[in-house]
């Protein structure tokens, strides 16, 4: 009896069993069926033209009237995004093309993208986007052609050192740009108007007709305790800018309540020598006492002492503002004033605006420098003015330092002879004799010569940016001591930032006859 139910059962399982089988199979291939079917489809879908395809999604880009142009090329979806990439990779296969010497595709190519340029810069000067009906036809010529420069078996190996060497070529003649606009820009900020020219030739003119007026500078220079007197209040200015000297004169002897405690000590060349003299006599500035020297008169600043004097000596041509002696004097005034003991430093494009005698009182706390601190911003650490691949700056300063800012500073004279500075720039003038740690400029050597010897002094002390940055807060420039025309865009220029100019146009002596003959005639 078991046997044949046992018998009976094994039929059963093994109909069921085939029945499962077969359904099984008739699922996959159906399956089978329906993903040969899609493959198909997704591949008949890539080959389509990327013309096609941005066709037949018209639908859902937006092109809107008051589309900024620079949003549209930029977008992945628009045609003046799709010109300008063809253009890019039409003009690779133009410089091939003539490496080949396939001249008539050559042309072909810059004939299309003139085409490509025109439309870009007229959809440019419009409101509208570029259409689809413009957009059409150079799109498929410039895609023709670049099939056409891809069959002539150009490889991508080709094409990417050509693209390589066309990106370092716009790299180069982009850097060479900027370096001719910094130095012209530097150069039209070192020029003098007109006008100021001829008040300066005016005053050179009076000065040599005047032999009371040299013989009293002579007399005054030799004989006025008061220049030594280390109970006042003393600043040194070194420019050949008669009339920017005079405003920073003038606006800190306006803003201190005892003028006739403060000290003036100009050193300009033998060029501009007379006219500063002629001026300071023939001006009243408060009482205040007026100190100009000739720098051609230091016998000592030579270039057995000094490693700039040398480099200028040894490359006749090479002196402009940032490299001149006349700016680096800075580092040298202990010399230049043996008997001072501390001594405000001011640039020729600062205005006073405050009182600045309690800075001669401040503590310094054993430091030789008091200066405001730049680090505000990122870019005004050491590592951006300083080269710090190499060993002598990576080993000996860090890069994260925080800058400051020359133009408003108080020296320590004391300090400063004690530690020595002017033998620590020495070394590093030095040290970059072939420009590889520094470049150019004052700040670079006065970072390095003043490294642990800076005192931070509040930001309102000195204020930066007025020859560059037309935004700085009209609070920050109301409460600040000093304002520093630092940049180009010096207030005595044309192309100075208007916003700016009456803040040195008040402290300019307007009434004297030479600067109102001069400004009538030029």
């Amino acid at each position: 009896m078991r046997r044949r139910a046992f018998d009976y059962r094994r039929p059963v399982r093994r109909r069921f069993s085939c029945w499962i089988w077969s359904l099984l199979l008739l699922f996959v291939i159906g399956g089978s069926i329906l993903f040969v079917v899609q493959h198909n489809h997704r591949e008949e879908d890539h080959v389509e033209s990327p013309l096609l395809e941005i066709n037949s999604r018209k639908e859902s880009v937006i092109h809107e009237s008051s589309r900024n142009f620079t949003d549209e090329i930029l977008s992945a979806r628009s045609y003046a995004r799709q010109i300008s990439d063809q253009m890019t990779l039409a003009k690779a296969y133009v410089i091939i093309a003539k490496e080949h010497n396939n001249l008539h595709l050559a042309w072909e190519l810059s004939s299309k993208i003139r085409s490509g340029q025109l439309l870009l810069s007229k959809a440019a000067t419009r409101a509208d986007p570029i259409s689809p009906n413009e957009a059409e036809p150079i799109i498929k010529s410039l895609s023709g052609l670049i099939f056409k420069a891809q069959k002539a078996h150009y490889d991508i190996a080709t094409t990417i050192m050509t693209m390589k060497n066309f990106i370092q070529s716009i790299e180069e003649r982009g850097y060479a740009a900027t370096v001719q606009s910094t130095v012209l820009g530097q150069l039209a900020a070192e020029s003098l108007p007109k006008n100021l020219q001829c008040v300066e030739i005016k005053l050179t003119s009076d000065w040599l007709q005047n032999k009371s007026m040299i013989e009293l500078a002579e007399y005054t220079r030799e004989y006025s305790p008061r220049l030594v007197d280390n109970n006042l209040n003393h600043f040194c200015i070194f420019s050949d800018n008669t009339i920017a000297v005079s405003a920073v004169i003038n606006s800190t002897v306006s803003n201190t309540e005892h003028p006739t405690q403060l000290v003036f000590h100009v050193v300009t060349n033998g060029v501009k020598y007379g006219a500063m003299q002629a001026w300071f006599f023939s001006n009243d500035f408060k009482g205040a006492i007026i100190e100009v020297q000739n720098i051609e008169d230091f016998t000592w600043l030579n270039s057995s002492y000094s490693p700039l004097v040398k480099q200028l000596h040894d490359n006749p041509g090479v002196e402009t503002n940032y490299i001149s002696l006349l700016n680096h004097l800075r580092f040298y005034i202990p010399e230049i004033y043996p008997f001072l003991e501390k001594i405000i430093f001011l640039d020729e494009d600062v205005v006073v605006q405050k009182d600045l005698t309690p800075l001669f009182s401040l503590d310094l706390h054993g430091n030789v420098n008091g200066a405001v601190e730049t680090c505000l911003e990122s870019f005004h650490r050491y590592y951006k003015y300083l080269n710090f691949s190499s060993p002598l700056i990576s080993t000996k300063f860090d890069p994260q330092a925080c800058g400051w800012a020359f133009g408003m500073n108080v020296f320590d004279l004391i300090a400063w002879r004690k530690a020595n500075v002017t033998a620590r720039y020495h070394y590093w003038q030095e040290q970059n004799s072939d420009w590889s740690i520094w470049k150019m400029g004052t700040l670079p050597p006065g970072l390095l010569a003043f490294y642990g010897l800076t005192e931070p002094l509040d930001r309102r002390w000195h204020v930066l940016g007025l020859g560059y940055d037309s935004s700085i807060d009209q609070r920050l420039i109301e409460t600040a001591a000093v304002v520093h025309f630092n940049g180009n865009m010096k207030p005595w220029l044309k192309m100075s930032i208007g916003r700016y100019k009456n803040l040195w146009q008040r402290y300019v002596n307007q009434s004297h006859p030479h600067l109102r003959d001069c400004l009538t005639t030029s």
